[in-house]
Formats: C-alpha cells, structure tokens, sequence
C-alpha cells in the first residue's frame, strides 16, 4: 500500500502544480507525465492479477533449481540457503525431492549452464541470487518460455518484457538505517565516556567507516542508509567508504577494514559478504584499540566477540516462501518483488550484549515500528543534503546500458523517473532494485 500510495501522491503533486498560477500547457504536461507513471504501474499490476493462472503443480513433481554465486561459508549466500530451507519446510517440500542446488557459479557463461542443467533435471522455476547473474538468467528465460526464471537482485525484468523473467530484492537499506542506529547508540555511549580521543575526530566531527564492495546504487543505497541512521543519533559524524571491488573478499575486507582503523575510524559498517573486516576489527581491540563493527547478513559475534554490534540483514524466507507458493499453485510471480520491515523482509541480527548500549533493544523496537507506519522514511530529503543544498529534485533513469565496450549502449529503453515524491526520495519503489545514486554530503569515498 505504501508504494500504490506513493505513485498517487505524484498525480497529487502535479495537481497542485496546475492550481499553483502555472500555464494551463505547463501544469497539463506535468500532470500528464506524472498519470503516466502511475498508469503504467497499475496497468502491469492490473495484467499481473489477471494473467492466466497455470496448473497447479503436484508437490512431488515441483522442482526448483537454485543457481548461488557462493556456499554457506560466504554470508550472502549462506542467508540465501536458509531462507531456501526454511521456506521449502514451511510448504512441505524437502530438498532431496524438490530442489536441485549449484553452488559457487561464477558469473559467467558458466551460470547460463546451470541454469539450463536445472531444467534438464526438471525444474520449473530456477532462480540465480547474484546481480552478475542476471545477464544469463534472463538468456535462459528468453530460451525456455516455459519455464520460470528468477534473477536475485536484478534490474532488467521488467524493461525485458519476458512474461517468465522476474527480478527480487529487499528493502535492505531499511535495515541498514537501524543498524546505523544501533552504531549511533553506541557512539555517544563512548562520547559520553570521553573515549573518542583526537584521532578520532575530523575537525568538530567524528570519524567513522564502512568497507564496500563496488562504487553501485546498492552500496550507495546502503552506506547512505546506514549513515543517517547512526546521524540520527549523533549528528557530527563524517564516513569514509573504503571499496574493495569485490562482493567476497576475506583478505581485501580486513585490509579495508584496518586502512579505517588507522585513519582513526571508531565504528565501520560494510557492505562486504566476509567475516574479514569484523575480524580485523576483533584483532585491533584486542590490542586495545576502541573499534566496534557493524556486520552484514550474518551474525558476527562469533567472528567478533568484543567487536561486533549487530549485522543487517536479509529475511529471503519471505520472498523464496512466495515465490514457491505461487509456482506451486500456478499463480503468476511477480515481475518486481521488494518488502522491508513492513513484511518483515529484513532484519538485524542478534544484538552483542556484550557491546551495545544499555536501551538499545528498546530504541531500536521503536525505530522499527516507526519505519513500518511511515513515521520514519529513511531518505527524507530533511535529513541530509547534496552539495549544501537540499535535495529537491532526482530523476532516475531506468534504462538498462551494456557498459561492457566502455560507452553506454541501451539495451531496453525505461523511463526517467521522479524518484523524490513529498520530501522523500523513495527507493525501490519504481523497481525493485535500488537506484540511490546521490553521493550527501558527509560521505567520502576512497
């Protein structure tokens, strides 16, 4: 209801625009631009609805194929394969009849052959968890009609125009923002111990970190997120954003993660699939250095004991749950799957109660119901700026370009959208995933 409500208040904008003294040819234009946007997506979730329904298929004939760029050591992956599990028992399904699994598939030719293996072996819905996937996902979707094609992550389903491609994704960055409020908490719990020294300061702000792996909206989206929830409690804080231009990474995520340290960061975050930034982090307070680590996917207590704070993220049981519950039934999956706090999609992992802050785990209760019911959004345009100036404006093209020869070559024409809609720049609203590309002030990336 929150997305069908935001594309409404676009056609509600425009009307205010056309009783606001502009031309009759400039407020018609605008609100024509903005029915648009909004027709388009009712008219797909329209055709979504009322898509003919196949046959519901027997349970010990359904087989699912799952394409993983890594295994259960590699903390993405591993929240995959647990939601997997938990979804296929939550159906009554095993994996033994049901699905066939393929573990460490690169991203490359050699995913399009697992793919095409699955349904050799008779799956009728493959889904593949990597963005660099997607590319050979929607190859075999376009080859075998037939058959269900799910891309984690990806960007394309819906320009493709492939009634059998479909793309999914959470609305992690929610969960980023509450982690952020959890490194907050315990930021001022230090400050008012007079444990943040000299070094830890940039001029009258404090330094903190965050190990990415690519320069992409997703890390964007997320580094973003997770700054203004630890700015929400404590508002003079600069981040740096150290890449390691690889989603797994063991040894580049704890040299990221020490280069922070010794620059005087007191709390990093990542956006890195290892244990190696937490246990580089675990490392350096055992020396005796005041460091805390907020981690992803995983809980990182074990890795960290006397470091980690809490990890954000992903609930995949809801989406694999769906997604194989309408298979099973015949039912149409849809082409863009995204949902947060508000379904319980995403999620921090256990607080470190050996490192939190006292009250923690009742302020962070009440961020979560906030974000539910609206009263918090995390991209209010109020809470950060661009440039020292407030955001009014972001338009977001969702064009997907081959960027393989250097120059951009369109691959499936989209629209160019208005992605701030009544003062919040509203993510993953227009696909499911996330295209916040805005680079606020406080952030600096290494």
């Amino acid at each position: 209801m929150k997305k069908v409500f935001a594309l409404l208040m676009v056609v509600a904008m425009m009307f205010v625009v056309a009783c606001s003294g502009a031309s009759v040819e400039q407020a018609a234009t605008a609100v024509e631009a903005a029915a648009s946007q909004v027709a388009e997506a009712v008219e797909s979730a329209a055709s979504e609805a009322a898509a003919p329904a196949a046959e519901p298929a027997a349970k010990s004939d359904f087989k699912v194929g799952v394409v993983l760029v890594g295994d259960e050591n590699e903390g993405y992956t591993y929240s995959h394969i647990e939601g997997i599990k938990e979804a296929i028992a939550e159906l009554g399904l095993t994996e033994e009849a049901n699905v066939i699994w393929k573990y460490s598939i690169p991203e490359s030719e050699l995913c399009y052959d697992a793919c095409v293996d699955c349904i050799e072996q008779g799956c009728t819905v493959v889904f593949t968890n990597s963005y660099g996937h997607q590319t050979y996902a929607q190859q075999v979707a376009e080859e075998y009609p037939d058959i269900q094609v799910c891309a984690m992550t990806g960007d394309t389903a819906r320009a493709s125009g492939l009634d059998n491609f479909h793309n999914a994704f959470t609305n992690i960055y929610e969960a980023r923002y509450v982690a952020g409020v959890v490194a907050g908490l315990k930021l001022q719990e230090l400050i008012d111990a007079g444990k943040v020294t000299d070094k830890n300061m940039a001029g009258d702000n404090i330094k903190i970190g965050y190990v990415g792996a690519f320069p992409y909206a997703e890390v964007v989206s997320g580094y973003t997120a997770f700054y203004l929830g630890l700015k929400s409690i404590v508002p003079n804080v600069v981040m740096d954003v150290q890449y390691t231009n690889s989603w797994f990474d063991i040894t580049g995520e704890k040299e990221a993660a020490l280069a922070l340290i010794d620059r005087g960061c007191i709390i990093i975050g990542q956006h890195a699939d290892s244990t190696g930034a937490p246990s580089a982090i675990q490392a350096r307070v055992k020396e005796g250095v005041i460091v805390y680590s907020v981690g992803y996917n995983i809980d990182m207590i074990p890795s960290a004991p006397d470091a980690a704070l809490t990890s954000a993220g992903n609930n995949w049981v809801k989406y694999y749950t769906y997604a194989f519950d309408a298979a099973l039934k015949g039912e149409e999956i849809m082409v863009d799957w995204s949902e947060g706090y508000e379904n319980d999609a995403v999620l921090l992992t256990p607080l470190n109660e050996n490192t939190v802050a006292p009250g923690t785990e009742e302020y962070v209760a009440d961020v979560i119901a906030k974000l539910q019911d609206g009263t918090i959004e995390v991209f209010d345009t109020d809470t950060f700026t661009v440039g020292g100036e407030k955001v009014e404006s972001a338009l977001v093209d969702l064009t997907y370009y081959d960027w393989s020869t250097g120059s951009p070559v369109v691959v499936y024409p989209g629209e160019t959208v208005e992605a701030i809609i009544d003062g919040v720049f509203e993510e993953s609203l227009f696909r499911s995933a996330p295209y916040f590309a805005l680079r606020i002030d406080g952030i600096i990336e290494k």
